[in-house]
């Protein structure tokens, strides 16, 4: 079966820059870094209102990303603010499930968890066994897999810097559940794509490391059963 995909992320305050290319399709995901400082509801709100007010997509899912502080630390206010968005679906830790013509399911899991990164949201120690410990409820069949930042080698290096700062332990649990897509963000200067013959990773990051409006949305049409993709706008 299949989907008709546009994927985002590290929009940073700054979402309106993209919504010119957002073609409309089956699934529309934005995988974390909504908010600037990550304090103020209002950020979070204006940003709510304009992912649920736009048009020609049939699912619209999110996860949170480390800028966004306040969807962990008043997870009150976050099920007030999404009880009138039914059209959203915020993954936090668990997954969506769909059902193809077939009968066939086909899942969608998000985590916002990534490696202890300064003083922001979502962090856990490196290689710990609570980072493990998250990375260990992903189904063992999802299909698509959404979390905010990346595993590590894959489109996981900084600019202008040679090295790789993704999650091993994330890194460990993709090799072993081979999910056909994984999609994050996190790391600005490493938006891209890449395959490895069975995973297709995309990096969809919107802005660059100066926080500019520099890569479009990754826009692409999925088969479900070959697992090929055809892109769309890139």
């Amino acid at each position: 079966m299949e989907f008709k995909i546009t994927v985002i992320s590290d929009t940073h305050t700054r979402h309106r820059k993209c919504e010119g290319e957002l073609p409309g399709g089956d699934i529309l995901i934005h995988a974390g870094d909504f908010m600037s400082s990550g304090y103020s509801p209002y950020e979070a709100e204006e940003f709510l209102n304009w992912f649920d007010a736009i048009s020609g997509y049939d699912t619209k899912v999110f996860i949170a990303g480390n800028h966004d502080r306040l969807m962990q630390s008043d997870p009150e206010w976050v099920k007030f603010i999404l009880s009138n968005r039914e059209d959203l679906n915020y993954l936090l830790d668990e997954k969506l499930e769909f059902w193809d013509k077939e009968d066939q399911p086909l899942i969608i899991y998000g985590s916002p968890w990534q490696p202890e990164f300064y003083n922001w949201a979502f962090n856990l120690p490196r290689n710990g066994e609570e980072i493990a410990e998250k990375w260990s409820l992903i189904p063992d069949s999802t299909d698509i897999l959404i979390t905010h930042g990346p595993p590590f080698g894959y489109l996981d290096v900084p600019g202008n810097q040679d090295i790789h700062v993704g999650c091993e332990r994330l890194r460990e649990r993709i090799d072993e559940i081979r999910p056909k897509i994984h999609i994050f963000g996190h790391i600005h200067g490493s938006h891209g794509y890449y395959y490895n013959g069975h995973t297709h990773f995309l990096n969809a990051s919107i802005l660059n490391e100066r926080y500019d409006y520099a890569n479009l949305p990754l826009s692409f049409v999925w088969d479900s059963e070959t697992n090929q993709i055809s892109w769309e706008n890139n």
